[in-house]
């Protein structure tokens, strides 16, 4: 069975690493096959904030952005 760790997180969260939480999983007698990635690291991804939102002079279905 396959699960995020961020999903067994939202029932049970304790205090511990990732790796931790694996072994204590072990000891508790459920085998752990493998840790994976979901997604990969963000690279090149740019945050914006919009500050003011206006209808565009020459268009009504366009809107500029500041």
């Amino acid at each position: 069975m396959k699960f995020s760790e961020q999903w067994l997180r939202q029932w049970v969260n304790p205090g511990i690493s990732s790796s931790e939480l694996v072994e204590r999983i072990t000891m508790a007698g459920l085998e752990v096959d493998g840790v994976e990635p979901v997604a990969g690291q963000f690279t090149q991804v740019v945050v914006g904030l919009v500050e003011h939102v206006e209808g565009h002079p020459d268009a009504d279905k366009l809107r500029v952005c500041q």
